[in-house]
């Protein structure tokens, strides 16, 4: 590839060297790139209220994608941009009965969004009881479920104790079809659902029609099954070695893994 315009990373187990952290070499690389005018867009799962934790210590305050496409967020503004395919009330009680019949015991949560990374005024992230979060318990405010359900959602989260990311995937496409898309970014027994059409590649095709850059001209990274949409729309997808395999299948090129600085490897041709 010839020297990107865009860069375009997904976050935790990709550009994230440990849980929370960038390393040295990848802050170096990225102010770098910055530093010669190439925009690099955090692309990823995470709701907009965890990106400034990383963008600060890439010292990025551009645009990230966030929810898995969901929200658009400007980063230095701290400003929700825009918001595609929300899941309303309706259409989430009836992808909830039919998540009851494939994965029995299942535990839901929502992600909601505002005005900014954080609204007081509003509970972002709600669960109901004996949710499990694979990144660990503790957040998020627990409600009924007819609350979870109760307002529109950028994303509706689903976990199992006993059942892997793969699996649960795997049954819930069984019932809901194309009736929304679904994904996952931990193999721990949580999958992740949006309004059918909107993926990682949806937010970043938005990110490059407002910076004037093409596909051709973009790199991306990512090591999970919702980064595919992404890694395939760039005109060179990068997957870290610790990527699940159809990731690995999926990419132009697999780099060092997060842990061995795999995406500031790459970047380090040009930067």
């Amino acid at each position: 590839m010839e020297k990107p315009s865009l860069i375009a990373s997904d976050v935790d187990g990709t550009l994230l060297s440990s849980a929370t952290h960038l390393s040295d070499r990848t802050i170096d690389v990225v102010n770098r790139a910055v530093g010669s005018r190439v925009p690099v867009v955090l692309v990823s799962g995470r709701p907009p209220r965890w990106i400034p934790q990383v963008a600060e210590q890439a010292g990025l305050d551009g645009y990230a994608v966030c929810a898995n496409g969901a929200v658009l967020y400007d980063i230095g503004a701290d400003r929700i941009v825009d918001v595609h395919g929300l899941l309303e009330p309706a259409e989430l009680t009836e992808v909830a009965q039919a998540l009851d019949f494939a994965l029995p015991g299942c535990r839901l949560a929502a992600e909601r969004v505002g005005t900014h990374a954080v609204d007081d005024d509003m509970k972002n992230f709600v669960i109901e009881s004996d949710y499990h979060n694979p990144w660990g318990d503790g957040e998020g405010t627990q409600v009924s479920r007819a609350e979870v359900l109760g307002h529109a959602a950028v994303k509706l989260l689903v976990s199992h104790p006993k059942m892997t990311s793969d699996a649960m995937a795997e049954a819930a496409r069984s019932v809901l079809d194309d009736h929304v898309d679904i994904t996952f970014s931990s193999r721990g027994g949580l999958i992740e659902l949006a309004a059918h059409g909107v993926t990682k590649a949806t937010g970043l095709a938005e990110v490059a029609r407002r910076l004037e850059v093409t596909a051709d001209d973009t790199i991306s990274f990512g090591d999970m099954p919702n980064d595919l949409e992404m890694l395939r729309w760039a005109g060179h997808g990068v997957a870290v070695a610790n990527a699940h395999p159809v990731v690995l299948d999926a990419a132009d090129e697999v780099t060092a893994p997060h842990h061995e600085d795999g995406v500031a490897q790459v970047l380090e041709r040009w930067f």
